[in-house]
């Protein structure tokens, strides 16, 4: 976040630079109408995309022909907020702003209120419309964005922010302390002599090639944030930060403190914030005496912060953070959720079809930062569920971010039980059960499911965990086999349509899929489950669109395969 010294910097530079089309200024004395926001979010949206720029300005409480700042009674604070919202609901794939930052110049002696909404530039590939209608800058003027616009976005291929380019840096702002760290923990993952020794001659320059965060010799974006100097860190677009607040029993905060790059460290930094406390609680029923563990495993915490570094959109400009509770720490990290829902990323053979980040989560790889084969996620879940302890909680619903909240205490002292009596039961089925602890909703085919293991009780919508627990049970086999197939059970069934056939529509793979999908999958998850795998079989180079098909998109299979 910026702070007010900052905004009033960027503020009297875009009024005495504001000759382009990423800026625009309107008095907004007591009012502005919602969906002319809405259209200057999607024309300066649009428009920043186009002049290979991260963000615009929409400024109210300036007036647009003289450039005077006259101040703006639009909206208070809660009712910002709730702008952000708003606009999301309209815009295409629920772009929002960035921030809306409040800034108070002082002119004429005089304190007056300024509000900057800063908006995201359009998607690459995805141009940002309003109310499905796309628009941009003609000069001053607003209008629609012409034809010729609409198709150079759309040609554009999704740009890999870590691999970009840090004008004006160079190796010289790197921290060595870093460098010397990335180099002994490459040795530890390469675990080979000749790789080792073959390090060991390389210079740093020679090392950061090889690991290609120094290109051509200038300094990638993956580079500054893992190994960067943190007094040159003015040298991004937008500053990398993390946060951790620490929270009372009432709610306010009462320690916290702001963390720079290098992010190879930020792990020991800040987790070492984390007051890991011993807990004792009763997991055998027939036991007198409590299981001592601490709250948090540590593998765990480093797995959800380097999550957050690896995926984060450092392109909002906002921090990853981590808040403390007294019970339960929660992560939260800028951009959308890659797989699209929790339990897409729980199954036992899914995979990211790409990053966001391809160079950083590449390089983290090799730096035993974070997991090779997309199952960080499935371990993360399967600790707590090792310890008795409910799942982490994926909250989506804010725009732009990702929150993951976990525990470090019990909830539910018969969801314990369960867990202890039954160790045999997979991820998904204590997924389920924890669904109920926790009062969620669950779909009527997982109800019956957990009611014939005899595990909950109670109607809909208000069953709960049953202290009574049962062995395990023929049905449980028989849900698991009707619950769903493996991917690549799907997969081959879409393969050999294509081998029938030649071609098939979207359409024609859904009705092939959707009714073969676990009736425990929402209809909104069943179709984020068929893009998924198409998408899989794209990157891998078994299928791609048919480029001579005239109206829709059409899939085929590669001349190769």
């Amino acid at each position: 976040m910026l702070n007010n010294d900052e905004l009033l910097l960027i503020l009297n530079k875009l009024i005495s630079n504001w000759e382009n089309e990423v800026v625009e200024f309107k008095e907004a004395k007591k009012d502005f109408d919602k969906n002319d926001i809405g259209k200057y979010f999607s024309a300066l949206s649009n428009e920043s995309n186009l002049h290979n720029l991260q963000f615009g300005w929409l400024i109210f409480g300036v007036r647009d022909k003289n450039r005077e700042i006259v101040g703006t009674e639009y909206r208070n604070n809660p009712g910002l907020m709730k702008l952000k919202q708003e606009i999301s609901m309209q815009t295409t794939g629920g772009l929002s702003f960035i921030e809306i930052y409040e800034v108070y110049p002082i002119i004429d002696g005089e304190k007056r209120r300024v509000i900057m909404l800063q908006i995201p530039s359009a998607v690459a590939g995805i141009p940002t419309g309003w109310k499905d209608h796309y628009y941009g800058r003609n000069g001053e003027s607003l209008s629609a964005l012409s034809m010729n616009e609409i198709e150079e976005i759309r040609r554009q291929q999704n740009k890999d922010w870590s691999k970009q380019i840090i004008v004006g840096a160079s190796i010289e702002h790197l921290n060595k302390e870093a460098i010397d760290l990335a180099r002994k923990n490459y040795k530890e993952k390469m675990n080979k002599t000749h790789i080792v020794e073959a390090v060991d001659e390389m210079n740093d320059e020679e090392f950061l090639t090889k690991l290609k965060l120094l290109q051509n010799g200038k300094v990638t974006n993956a580079a500054m944030l893992l190994l960067g100097n943190e007094d040159y860190d003015y040298l991004f677009n937008c500053v990398p930060e993390a946060s951790w607040r620490l929270y009372d029993s009432k709610g306010d905060v009462k320690d916290y403190e702001i963390f720079k790059v290098p992010f190879i460290t930020l792990g020991d930094r800040i987790l070492s914030k984390i007051r890991n406390l011993t807990y004792r609680y009763m997991t055998n029923p027939n036991s007198l005496f409590p299981s001592e563990t601490k709250q948090y495993d540590s593998w765990l915490l480093r797995e959800l912060l380097n999550n957050c570094i690896a995926h984060s959109n450092y392109a909002l400009g906002t921090r990853i953070i981590l808040d403390e509770e007294e019970d339960q720490v929660t992560f939260k990290n800028p951009g959308t959720f890659l797989p699209g829902n929790i339990e897409i990323a729980l199954e036992k053979n899914y995979n990211s079809p790409f990053y966001r980040n391809q160079l950083l989560a590449e390089t983290m790889v090799k730096l035993n930062m974070i997991d090779t084969q997309s199952m960080g996620i499935r371990k993360v879940y399967r600790i707590q569920k090792d310890k008795f302890f409910p799942m982490p909680d994926y909250d989506l619903k804010t725009v732009n971010q990702v929150n993951v909240r976990v525990y470090g205490r019990v909830l539910n002292d018969n969801y314990t039980k369960v867990l202890f009596e039954h160790p045999e039961f997979d991820i998904e089925t204590v997924y389920l059960i924890d669904q109920v602890q926790k009062g969620k909703n669950i779909s009527s085919d997982a109800v019956k499911y957990l009611r014939k293991l005899k595990v909950i009780e109670g109607r809909q919508p208000n069953i709960y965990v049953s202290a009574s627990v049962a062995d395990i049970l023929d049905e449980k086999d028989k849900y698991v086999k009707n619950k769903a197939f493996d991917n690549d059970y799907y997969k081959d069934l879409i393969v050999e349509y294509l081998k029938t056939y030649g071609y098939a529509t979207r359409e024609d793979i859904r009705k092939l899929l959707i009714d073969k999908l676990s009736n425990t999958l929402s209809a909104k998850q069943k179709e984020s489950k068929v893009k998924n795998l198409l998408d899989s079989l794209k990157y891998a180079g078994v299928i791609e669109i048919d480029k001579l098909a005239s109206k829709n998109t059409k899939w085929k299979l590669k001349k190769n395969k």
